[in-house]
């Protein structure tokens, strides 16, 4: 599990942020996302530093680009 800002997750999801690459994500325990890659692999981040609204505003992100999000 990878541990970073709201920030630095969103500037590292950045290229990947579509469907052609990222097949679903999941958000667990209110700032834990889970992010599934269509070659099968998964990355798993743990996000400090923000409030509900901003995670949510992230979760709104992805499914905008098409991205499957279970809450």
């Amino acid at each position: 599990m990878k541990q970073c800002s709201l920030n630095d997750f969103m500037e590292e999801l950045k290229p990947w942020l579509d469907t052609n690459h990222i097949r679903s994500a999941e958000l667990s325990g209110g700032n834990k996302f889970i992010l599934y890659f269509l070659d099968g692999m998964k990355n798993v981040y743990q996000i400090d530093g923000c409030n509900e609204k901003q995670i949510q505003a992230v979760v709104g992100a992805l499914k905008k680009q098409g991205i499957a999000v279970t809450e």
